[in-house]
Parts: structure tokens; sequence; C-alpha cells
């Protein structure tokens, strides 16, 4: 006689088995996924917890799990994860957008909030256009050009552009950098978040990273500041009279940035912004 599974049995035993896997976050995960399955949201489950689970959605919850228990991250899962209040259509072509990230995005808003006039900001390694498309969200008259080397990850930026109504600001490019523009001085502000793990570190991230995240979003080279010694002497050349640049970083390379900044000899009002866990996480300049 087959066992009959109400939602809240079902959430212990799938807890179970991922704090078996070594899964630190089994709870909120196993949530996540049978909310998904039953197209309900997170409250849904406490409210009707006593709720028997049909044999349909049962299955389909099991195929998730076990994808899960490989270590494949929940918002590739899904296909979806939240960053600023806003819902992002995510796959594997793109990395999963951090809530570190937020840190660049308030910087960001903290300068282009200030003024009236129209802006134009270049995010570079744009991703799933999570950072465009938060500040086009908030700033109306930004208008974002979003540059990557993934052709499949500007399909996913550009649905993400469409999904919020922002395909009129934001605006995506296929390159390398900053390279695709031969217009000089036509930005007001560079942001980006690029890969800044160090090579050797690589091995040891959590298998959710090492094993799904795309590894061009990840790492930086030896050291993880191929990036930021490629660039920010660039920087200038795109950027309009006393315009912006700000890039997140590992929280051990900030002295190593900011000096990149420093030696160039273009750079003023360069500083070190912390995350919520106190951690280097941004560097900010403003050309000369």
């Amino acid at each position: 006689m087959s066992q009959t599974w109400t939602i809240l049995s079902l959430l212990r035993e799938t807890e179970a088995y991922f704090v078996k896997k070594g899964i630190a976050s089994a709870r909120l995960d196993a949530e996540l996924l049978l909310s998904h399955c039953l197209q309900k949201d997170r409250v849904h489950l406490y409210t009707d917890f006593e709720c028997p689970v049909d044999d349909d959605e049962l299955r389909r919850f099991r195929e998730l799990v076990k994808r899960r228990a490989a270590r494949e991250p929940v918002a590739y899962i899904l296909g979806n994860k939240e960053f600023w209040s806003i819902d992002l259509k995510v796959t594997p072509d793109v990395l999963i957008p951090r809530p570190e990230t937020e840190v660049l995005v308030e910087e960001a808003l903290g300068v282009l909030q200030q003024r009236q006039s129209s802006q134009r900001v270049l995010d570079i390694g744009t991703g799933s256009g999570a950072i465009a498309v938060a500040l086009a969200k908030e700033v109306p008259s930004v208008s974002v050009v979003g540059v990557d080397i993934s052709s499949a990850a500007l399909t996913v930026a550009g649905e993400n552009a469409m999904r919020n109504g922002l395909q009129g600001s934001v605006g995506l490019v296929c390159g390398d950098g900053a390279g695709p523009f031969r217009d000089k001085g036509i930005f007001d502000m560079i942001v980006s978040n690029p890969p800044y793990i160090p090579e050797a570190d690589m091995q040891h991230l959590q298998p959710e990273v090492r094993q799904y995240e795309p590894r061009a979003a990840l790492c930086g080279g030896s050291e993880g500041l191929d990036f930021y010694t490629s660039w920010i002497q660039h920087f200038p050349d795109y950027l309009a009279p006393d315009g912006w640049v700000m890039l997140e970083i590992g929280s051990d390379q900030a002295r190593a940035v900011a000096k990149l900044f420093e030696e160039t000899g273009v750079y003023r009002d360069i500083r070190v912004v912390q995350d919520y866990a106190r951690l280097d996480r941004v560097v900010v300049a403003r050309k000369n």
C-alpha cells in the first residue's frame, strides 16, 4: 500500500535528505522546490501543511529533488532568481546574481539619482542583466548598455529587460569589455561584476558554483585580477568628464585594485565600499 504524502511530511523528508547530501540551505531549498511544483507560494505550505500531494506533483517534485541532490543550484532548477526585488530569469549561461552585488547597485544609484539629466551607463559582463535592469528600473532617465562576450548570456539579459518593460532603456552588445565601443567619452558611468576568483581557488568552490556556473564569469586568472589590469587603464577613454567607475571585487583584492586606479594618474575619489558582512566588495573611482 503506497504512502500518502502531505506537504509537511514531504518537506521534513526532503530536508533530512538534503542535510545528508551536505546542502546547507536544506529546508529553504525543499520549500522552494515544492512551492514550484505545487504552483503555490511558501506561505501556502504552512497554511495547508496537511494537504496531500498527488502522484503527478510528487513525481515532478522528486525529479527536482534529484537535481538539487546532485548540487545543481536552485536558481537554475527553477529558472529564476530575485535580485534587487526583481524576478530575473537565469540559466546555466549566466552567473546567478548575488546579494553582495546589490552593494554595487546602491553605490551606482547614489550617483545616478543625484542628476536630473539623462545619463549613459556601461555594464561590462552583464550576464543576466541584473545590474543593468536594476539601474534602469530605478532611474528612468538612465540608458544602460550591457556588454557580454557570451551571446547566450545576452539572450537571457534581453528577456529580463523585456520582462520589466525596459527594452527601450537597456541595450545589449556582444563583445569583450569596452572594446566594441569606438566612440570616446560616451559613458557617464562604467559598472561591472567581473570574474575575480583566482585560478587556484576555483577547485575549492562549492559544487553548486564549481560544477554549474559559467567558468568564464568566475575565474579572473592566476591572481583574479586579469580584468582589472586589462581595463582600468582604458576606462577613461570611454568616460565623459567626471565619469565614474564602480567595480565589484573579491574581499581581499581592494588594495590591489585601488592601486591600479591610482597608478594611472587619471582617477580621483578612489574608495572601497564594504558589503553587509563588512567585507570589501566594491571599488569606486572618478575620472579626473
